[in-house]
């Protein structure tokens, strides 16, 4: 499950908690979309949202072993489809969230995982643990239009998106940085919560109007707000 936490600083910290891999399942998914709905009807002008998690994974992907004790191939299949149009929202929720969103990836982030974080506007991870990986090549599986459209927007490297979600490749920090698909990599899970802090209280000192904000993150991303169904952007006048 997760927690929501808004500190003094006008900062919600949604925490993917227990010592397991974070996988998305029904009950996780619906778990995270709840604390976005209540961050998003708290938000006020310079509210920021940090994703983060606790051991050793930021998340692990959809979870597989549900889909898989479904007890055969077809009921399988029925279970993973459902997770892939349940997690949608959590990225249409996070590309329309009225306020700077920033994950920090203390571990391993596989598929669904990554691309959770990716819906954020800043990535940042830990140097000495902890992988990007879309495992989707390797274990034969297609991707969703809305996860592709994800990458196009968010890696605009041809080579890296190619690397990623064609080679399989296994991105640890420093390598994700020169990527061009994180902001920063930081020694050790201290550091790291500090960095995303300390950039979360900037962001926050801003005091941005959160709707505007939105608009103008919508109007980076056309191709994805589509396929989302979120809509075109419209010009807010601040008066």
């Amino acid at each position: 499950m997760c927690t929501l936490e808004k500190t003094a600083n006008n900062i919600f910290v949604l925490t993917l908690t227990g010592d397991n891999e974070h996988r998305l399942n029904p009950a996780l998914i619906g778990s995270i979309l709840s604390a976005l709905h209540e961050a998003k009807a708290q938000a006020t002008s310079g509210s920021v949202l940090i994703t983060t998690s606790r051991g050793k994974f930021f998340s692990n992907g959809l979870d597989l072993a549900w889909a898989h004790a479904a007890g055969s191939k077809p009921k399988a299949i029925e279970r993973l489809t459902h997770m892939v149009k349940l997690f949608k929202p959590v990225v249409a929720e996070l590309i329309s969230l009225p306020m700077p969103t920033i994950a920090a990836v203390n571990g391993h982030a596989a598929a669904a995982g990554m691309v959770l974080a990716l819906s954020h506007d800043y990535v940042y991870m830990k140097r000495d643990r902890g992988v990007l990986y879309m495992s989707e090549v390797d274990i034969g599986l297609t991707l969703p239009d809305y996860l592709t459209a994800l990458f196009r927007a968010k890696i605009g490297s041809p080579s890296a998106r190619r690397d990623v979600l064609l080679r399989g490749a296994k991105v640890r920090g420093d390598e994700a940085v020169r990527m061009g698909i994180v902001e920063g990599v930081h020694d050790n899970e201290e550091r790291l919560n500090e960095a995303t802090m300390r950039h979360g209280i900037q962001l926050a000192s801003r005091k941005w109007n959160g709707e505007v904000y939105k608009k103008i993150r919508k109007s980076l991303y056309p191709e994805l707000c589509v396929v989302l169904g979120l809509g075109d952007a419209k010009v807010i006048a601040k008066l």
